[in-house]
């Protein structure tokens, strides 16, 4: 992906938020030159994998195959290991366009409660994992609002503004916006969230995208903090 597309995508994704009155927390404003002013108190950011993400998993298509996410709150997993009552949850806004497709995958270690927050509709594409991690052909039993619902292996529940689903480890998932509805505010509230070793993807998908620098980033990916942040 080029900077310049990843600009446009975050600003983009302010309007919406603001549109919606979602507010993000203050360093999702820190420019570049904000990041190298900062010392060892802003650690837990980097450490726990905060703030700003955007993905094209690879695709080259971010308007096909992709993703805009903000990571809000978050564990890591060593202190998870090491404090079992510590902090264990995760949350996440996520804005999901009109058929942008976010590919088939499932958390080894995350479960995940995928909410609706607001806009369109959200489409989601589900299946058991086999012993092999291949898509079994059981159906699928998930929680939609404390509500229980089985659909067939492959099957599709839609998630209408307010509506939430209960995802457990191992669940292979695919998810869309509704053609015709608008984006979506999606929300994640899950377990710790590793996304450098948790994902397992059913075909082949880049998780972060290499970035072409055309232009000076507008603020700094996740995955650009080495090399602003040096406390």
């Amino acid at each position: 992906m080029k900077r310049s597309e990843v600009n446009r995508i975050m600003r983009s994704a302010k309007a919406f938020l603001a549109e919606r009155q979602f507010l993000l927390p203050p360093f999702a404003t820190w420019t570049p030159a904000d990041w190298q002013k900062k010392g060892p108190e802003v650690r837990d950011i980097m450490d726990q994998q905060l703030g700003w993400d955007i993905t094209d998993f690879g695709s080259g298509d971010f308007a096909k195959v992709g993703l805009f996410l903000f990571t809000i709150r978050n564990g890591t997993l060593a202190e998870m290991q090491k404090k079992p009552l510590g902090k264990v949850y995760a949350e996440k806004i996520m804005i999901v366009q009109e058929n942008q497709l976010t590919p088939t995958h499932f958390h080894h270690q995350k479960m995940e409660d995928i909410i609706n927050r607001g806009g369109g509709e959200l489409v989601m594409r589900l299946w058991n994992a086999a012993a092999d991690d291949q898509l079994a052909d059981t159906p699928v039993t998930v929680a939609m609002d404390g509500v229980q619902v089985t659909i067939p292996a492959g099957g599709t529940l839609t998630l209408r503004p307010g509506e939430s689903v209960c995802l457990p480890q191992r669940n292979y998932h695919r998810f869309w916006g509704q053609e015709g509805k608008g984006p979506v505010l999606v929300g994640e509230v899950s377990c710790v969230n590793d996304d450098r070793s948790d994902n397992r993807f059913f075909d082949p998908a880049g998780r972060f995208p290499q970035i072409e620098e055309d232009e000076a980033p507008l603020h700094l990916l996740g995955s650009d903090y080495s090399r602003y942040y040096r406390a």
